[in-house]
């Protein structure tokens, strides 16, 4: 018999997931080319050359024991500081290699961080969407998530209502920036209040708020958009990142957690993150892909084809009647949904193979997910579905 904690998320499987397959079932009975899955954010992007270059480079040129041996469980030395350089030269930041822990993608950082710091009903504050998961790797710690809603006409952070959601038992605030679900990115106005209002909590309750900045979709940032580096603007801030979109790796699993000097208990913090990637099982990143980010740290994704798909799905949508906040990154859509059961907007579009996430599950009812990770043909084919869709609840 499984776990009683285990039971509601298996009744409750994600509903990405569930969509993901229900494109594969779909796909059987009438073609990939006639199902137009929206559901999954699994980059369609190919990794650039020179990380598969890289690849053969490090197995054909390095120690074979080294590449798939243990090493110290906060990393590589020699990919750490390839970390903090590069980060150090973009964003004007001083992080030495002591201050990086490579990790099992931002999944495996955020519970790491999420273990390092909460005890048992501790608190962590979220803007409302946010990532379906949050709410539980905040319960592996039997701590609670605090659901707080965003602008609900921008998605931007509603910080009056992050003020009077803080209490003592706050232990950290989760962002997402670039966010998923919207695509909506935390400007620096945005920031630079957020980190008044924690410094100002932090002297009332007289301990560290941390600031978790979950970051995969850093570098998918559209229209000469920018994303805040947090650890600028905050002391107590956390940064958590992957490269699984900057580098179409999703299903490698690399990231790693950034954790500045001036952060309360620093470097006990960043032990205690290097301890539980140890206890959490991860036992330390996947060696080979550490050992390719030494010569690919600063490599990119083709960021054009996600903008061209970007602009196609926005205005192809827009124009049937849909509405939606105009994401600047990510890779997503968050449209709002004709009907206030969006689930059952979900259902009416699978009459024309149309596969969407439905927004409650980003704790934001009445809207739903759009993937656009998605081929160009994919998207182009798929408008004629959506017009028909709009046309069903009369958007035009």
């Amino acid at each position: 018999m499984i776990s009683k904690r285990m039971r509601p998320l298996v009744e409750n499987n994600s509903a990405i997931r569930v969509m993901f397959e229900e494109g594969k079932r779909l796909a059987s009975l009438y073609g990939v080319e006639n199902v137009f899955d929206f559901s999954l954010g699994n980059p369609n992007v190919p990794a650039p050359a020179s990380v598969n270059q890289a690849i053969a480079d490090v197995l054909r040129e390095e120690d074979s024991v080294t590449v798939h041996g243990y090493m110290s469980n906060a990393g590589f030395s020699d990919t750490r500081k390839a970390v903090a350089d590069s980060l150090n030269r973009r964003f004007g930041t001083d992080f030495g290699e002591e201050n990086i822990v490579m990790i099992s993608g931002a999944a495996g950082g955020l519970n790491a961080v999420l273990k390092a710091i909460l005890d048992p009903g501790d608190e962590v504050a979220t803007f409302a969407p946010y990532f379906m998961e949050y709410k539980n790797y905040v319960a592996n710690y039997d701590a609670r998530l605090v659901e707080v809603p965003s602008n609900s006409e921008t998605f931007l952070p509603d910080l009056t209502a992050l003020g009077n959601a803080i209490t003592e038992k706050t232990r950290a605030v989760l962002i997402n920036n670039p966010n998923n679900p919207t695509g909506v990115i935390y400007p620096e106005e945005s920031i630079i209040r957020l980190a008044e209002l924690l410094s100002a909590k932090e002297k009332v309750y007289g301990h560290a708020i941390y600031l978790i900045s979950d970051e995969p979709y850093r570098e998918l940032a559209y229209d000469g958009a920018k994303v805040p580096f947090v650890t600028r603007y905050y002391s107590d801030a956390i940064v958590v990142y992957s490269f699984s979109k900057s580098l179409s790796l999703p299903g490698e699993r690399i990231g790693y957690v950034a954790v500045p000097d001036k952060a309360e208990d620093a470097k006990d913090l960043t032990q205690a993150i290097v301890i539980a990637n140890r206890v959490l099982g991860h036992v330390n990143a996947p060696s080979l892909m550490q050992r390719m980010l030494v010569r690919c740290i600063d490599e990119e994704t083709d960021l054009n084809a996600y903008d061209r798909n970007r602009k196609l799905l926005y205005e192809g949508l827009t124009e049937c009647g849909f509405q939606c906040v105009k994401p600047e990154g990510a890779f997503y859509l968050f449209v709002k949904s004709p009907t206030t059961d969006e689930i059952q907007f979900c259902e009416s579009a699978k009459k024309y193979n149309i596969l969407f996430v439905p927004g409650g599950s980003f704790a934001c009812p009445g809207y739903v997910r759009i993937a656009y990770c998605v081929s160009y043909d994919t998207i182009k084919n798929s408008l004629p579905a959506f017009r028909k869709l709009a046309e069903e609840y009369h958007l035009k």
